[in-house]
């Protein structure tokens, strides 16, 4: 791997911790769990600019490392379920080349939601299903925001 990838790849890890701790300090908007997932800025920057084993890489390592700092092993669970279906969708359906990065954003943000859902139905029960609506909703919404300024740093930054 070529010395200016594995730094690229090291800036948006960093920034994408940097953006997680951020979004922590960021007051809640009164529904649980609901979060604007400011770091899959990195993730989908990375999945335009640098490939999707990159984007894979920078996702899975953030997420191991932001849970090792600042959380705990059910943050680890529900952050690892939810980024690795989202990777997934959104790798998919980048591959397609037919949908925007804001539509990939999206897909990726309700994914993530579908995961977590997904880890607290096995951890709790069924009864948590009745909260994926509030997430689709909000995964929506923050996939909208979140991709629309992805798609203006995949636009401007040239990486040659």
């Amino acid at each position: 791997m070529k010395t200016k990838k594995v730094a690229l790849m090291a800036m948006c890890v960093a920034l994408a911790m940097i953006l997680s701790y951020v979004e922590s300090l960021l007051p809640s908007p009164g529904v649980p769990g609901v979060k604007l997932g400011l770091a899959n800025l990195m993730v989908i920057f990375a999945l335009y600019k640098l490939g999707w084993g990159e984007a894979a890489g920078i996702s899975l390592l953030r997420v191991f490392l932001v849970s090792l700092l600042f959380g705990h092993a059910a943050s680890l669970m529900y952050s690892a379920a939810g980024a690795v279906l989202s990777l997934a969708g959104m790798i998919l359906l980048k591959k397609t080349d037919k949908l925007s990065c804001v539509a990939v954003s999206v897909i990726g943000g309700v994914l993530h939601n579908i995961g977590q859902i997904l880890t607290a139905w096995l951890l709790m029960g069924p009864n948590v299903v009745y909260y994926l609506p509030v997430l689709i909703l909000s995964g929506t919404a923050a996939g909208v925001a979140v991709g629309a300024v992805a798609a203006l740093l995949v636009r401007r930054i040239d990486l040659k």
